[in-house]
């Protein structure tokens, strides 16, 4: 059976959208997926199933989350090899210049517009690399703490999109695929 990564969006803030990694994990088990495991709180889990079709997975999985907590979390479901060239893509653009490296996970992939305004938004040695379903925000020696998007990079995406840092998507890559 394949594996498969999910990334849970917007979870874990505030008073009202707790989700802990058992209960996560619960869900996935729930639906009849094996093999499941969580990584830290953040809502990420590795699970396997015969399914094969990404739309249909992010749909059970988003099902189940709903039933279970009473509100919508999307969900954002790569296979093991998709999540593998995420991680090697960042290790490639791994840039001692750089002060962070965030990656924005995307349900859909951009187009080439899209693609376009985003590595064009470049400034203040602040850039974006865009593979795939995938955007690596990559902050230069500008970026201050409390800085979490200067180029407004989710707000110019479309679509669905949560972000990791470089660290847990390398630990993830590296344990998972």
């Amino acid at each position: 059976m394949p594996t498969y990564l999910g990334f849970l969006r917007a979870i874990n803030l505030g008073a009202n959208r707790k989700f802990p990694k058992d209960a996560i994990r619960a869900s996935v088990e729930e639906v009849g997926f094996r093999d499941v495991a969580t990584y830290i709180n953040t809502g990420n889990v590795r699970f396997s199933t015969a399914m094969r079709s990404r739309v249909r997975i992010e749909a059970v999985l988003e099902e189940a989350f709903e039933r279970d907590r009473g509100f919508e979390v999307r969900t954002i479901v790569y296979s093991a090899a998709e999540f593998a060239k995420i991680g090697a893509d960042a290790a490639e653009l791994a840039d001692p210049a750089m002060v962070r490296h965030y990656v924005m996970l995307l349900k859909d992939e951009p187009g080439a517009d899209e693609v376009a305004r985003l590595e064009g938004a470049a400034k203040d040695g602040h850039r974006v690399v865009v593979r795939n379903r995938a955007a690596h925000l990559l902050l230069g020696p500008k970026w201050r703490e409390g800085m979490t998007d200067p180029l407004g990079v989710e707000r110019k995406l479309t679509g669905v999109v949560t972000s990791r840092n470089v660290t847990v998507v390398s630990a993830l890559a590296e344990q998972w695929c």
